[in-house]
């Protein structure tokens, strides 16, 4: 069984990713919330190949945020 927080980071931030360009500005808040909460949380229960992936993801979600403000 892998790592839920993990696995659920990665899914948030997947939907912030994918769903940014057919959703509400109030939405895309809401979904990038849950991104970095389960990325905070995931990182506290994660192996050390696990925080370098969670850190990529991050920095994907950033960028990603970046280029749309």
């Amino acid at each position: 069984m892998g790592n839920q927080l993990f696995q659920a980071a990665r899914d948030a931030v997947r939907n912030v990713l994918n769903g940014r360009e057919h959703s509400s500005s109030e939405h895309n808040e809401h979904s990038m919330s849950i991104a970095k909460n389960a990325l905070s949380s995931a990182y506290a229960n994660s192996s050390e190949a696990e925080k370098a992936q969670l850190h990529e993801l991050q920095e994907e979600l950033f960028s990603n945020n970046q280029k749309k403000h």
